[in-house]
């Protein structure tokens, strides 16, 4: 079965960037749609982006909240996902988690994502 490992969370302060990295590996052929979802305590889990990773290639989503602060990428020789996170804010506080799927299903529902990695965690301080 495919697997998702997730890194590059961490501690940063308000103003701050990370740079967070998903690789998926085992059977990747099917995957078509990598982004990423994140989930504050006591909160729901929210879509935060998605990109195509199958021809046509490139396609991005994201949310009203990161549009303009994160950017998501795509290394298809390296099966990975990136997204890149500027300007943080301590709202951006939460566990993230990388998705996968055969084609990308929108922001709006995670339980339709088939793929999950097991989450990191990133906090933003004032």
């Amino acid at each position: 079965p495919q697997q998702l490992l997730e890194s590059g969370g961490g501690s940063v302060e308000t103003g701050g960037s990370l740079r967070l990295s998903c690789v998926a590996s085992g059977d990747t052929y099917y995957i078509g749609c990598m982004g990423w979802f994140r989930q504050a305590q006591g909160k729901v889990r929210e879509g935060v982006a998605t990109i195509r990773t199958r021809t046509p290639l490139g396609s991005t989503d994201y949310s009203d909240s990161v549009r303009n602060r994160f950017t998501i990428s795509h290394d298809s020789a390296l099966n990975t996902v990136y997204l890149q996170m500027n300007s943080l804010e301590p709202d951006d506080t939460a566990m993230y988690y990388c998705a996968a799927d055969r084609f990308c299903k929108g922001l709006g529902d995670y339980s339709i994502y088939d793929y999950w990695g097991q989450g990191t965690q990133v906090t933003v301080s004032s």
